[in-house]
């Protein structure tokens, strides 16, 4: 059956998340530290109004693009908190999770042969899209030294003649790092000299605990060169809902809703309920979820510190990244071997671009994060007997 599975599928790498979350499962009295997934459940009024239209009978297809209500409502919601003014009849598709908004967002302006810079480390899904396309992604390296930002010297460095795309997302998983105006405008003149376009996926934007997320859309040089993907997973946890969506100038949108609409059709019209009640009547549990990640932020990156695991402070996510080259291990040996021996699972940096590293989710309770720290400390010990 090998022959029968096309080139591009069988050169793209299984999940490294998953690898280590799955073998988590079959292990007890695990602390999984490994997937990128809010411990809070979706808020009762939002799960209430799904419920109450699905008893209304609401359960038919919407606009492939997604109810006007809902865009709409992302519209008003962006150009509020971020100042990205969408039109939400044409510049707005709403998509299932930002999973498909990142994929038909690739898909629609990458052609084969066509190099895409993608800044790492970063989340999985990114370059295997991109060689999926037909395209090419290429590696810039956001390092420690700078907290993980993206550079305009990083970014010049990787550029061809066949640069067409930029990939970023910001807050980053796996990093925490996080971008500032000024960053983005030196990253603009670049991408504006080069004729490129950004990516930027938002998905963690409203997860920042030192000050506010700047969204590049908002300059006007990256206004017309930018996708701007955002969703609901992370902010109003709803990761199961499976909601998202793509931002971006008519031409844009027009080519990825083509492919939108035959892979997708549209998002299911409960989630979009969902959605909608989550931007009109979210922001109290919003913000009481972040106030809570910022203060396991600050225990958790303390402890890890504390344990000779150089961290930096993350600005934003829910992730740290701390540096194991001081275990004299390898991050895949580390994280294989803390979850055999401890029973944390964290995930290798390598499988994200960042080598030398491991990702640890802090979507977790208070508790679990000191028994992690607990376990990483007899861990840690074991190795210098």
């Amino acid at each position: 059956m090998r022959d029968f599975i096309s080139e591009r599928a069988r050169v793209i790498p299984p999940s490294g998340i998953r690898k280590f979350f799955d073998i988590a499962l079959t292990m007890d009295d695990v602390i999984s530290l490994g997937v990128g997934e809010p411990d809070f459940c979706t808020p009762w009024n939002i799960c209430e109004a799904s419920i109450y239209s699905i008893e209304q009978g609401v359960t038919n297809y919407t606009s492939n693009k997604g109810t006007p209500q809902l865009r709409a409502a992302i519209s008003r919601y962006l150009d509020a908190r971020f100042h990205t003014p969408y039109d939400p009849e044409s510049e707005i598709i709403v998509t299932n999770g930002v999973s498909e908004a990142v994929d038909i967002a690739i898909r629609s302006v990458v052609d084969a042969g066509d190099e895409v810079l993608v800044a790492e480390p970063c989340y999985v899904s990114y370059s295997p899209c991109v060689t999926l396309a037909g395209g090419t992604p290429v590696p810039v390296p956001c390092t420690a030294e700078t907290e993980f930002r993206l550079t305009a010297d990083a970014l010049m460095e990787r550029i061809t003649g066949r640069s067409k795309v930029v990939i970023a997302n910001f807050p980053n998983n796996p990093t925490g790092g996080t971008m500032s105006e000024a960053d983005y405008r030196a990253v603009a003149d670049v991408i504006v000299d080069h004729d490129l376009l950004l990516i930027s996926d938002e998905v963690y934007a409203e997860l920042t605990y030192d000050g506010q997320h700047f969204s590049p859309a908002s300059l006007p040089d990256l206004a017309e060169r930018t996708i701007t993907l955002n969703g609901f997973s992370k902010a109003f946890a709803m990761t199961g809902w499976r909601i998202g969506y793509l931002c971006a100038p008519p031409q844009i949108t027009t080519a990825a809703l083509k492919i939108h609409q035959y892979v997708a059709l549209c998002a299911p019209v409960m989630a979009q309920i969902a959605a909608y009640e989550a931007l009109r009547n979210g922001a109290a549990e919003m913000n009481a979820m972040v106030r809570e990640y910022h203060v396991r932020r600050n225990l958790f990156v303390d402890g890890l510190n504390r344990l000779g695991l150089t961290c930096h402070v993350p600005k934003g996510a829910f992730y740290a990244f701390p540096s194991v080259e001081s275990t004299g291990m390898t991050d895949p040996e580390f994280a294989e071997s803390l979850l055999r021996e401890q029973h944390v699972a964290v995930v290798p940096g390598s499988v994200l671009g960042g080598p030398g590293h491991v990702r640890c989710a802090y979507a977790v309770s208070r508790a679990d994060l000191k028994t992690a720290l607990e376990r990483m400390e007899a861990f840690l010990c074991g190795l210098k007997t």
